[in-house]
């Protein structure tokens, strides 16, 4: 089951008691969009008892097209990674 951006803010609700009205959505939205932020200027971001959201930066390397079957050169990039806390693992593993 994915979780969503509505699911969040149904959750926020119902442990904090807020309604929807008393700003819920604007809780999970400022939440995500510090996260957004930080990862965009290349800073780490860790949630504790959660994990560790980090930008790495991927070199320049070689591809196939798959359509075609022919090489081209994949540009350098930076992609997010999440690594999860122990305690996250062991509540997910039982």
């Amino acid at each position: 089951m994915t979780l969503t951006k509505a699911d969040l803010v149904e959750a926020v609700m119902q442990t904090s008691g807020l309604t929807k009205a008393q700003c819920a959505a604007d809780i999970v939205d400022s939440i995500l969009s510090i996260v957004k932020d930080r990862l965009a200027a290349g800073e780490d971001v860790l949630v504790s008892n959660f994990g560790k959201f980090e930008v790495r930066e991927k070199s320049a390397r070689r591809g196939r097209n798959p359509a075609t079957g022919g090489d081209l050169l994949l540009r350098p990039r930076k992609v997010v990674t999440f690594k999860c806390s122990g305690k996250l693992r062991q509540r997910v593993n039982g």
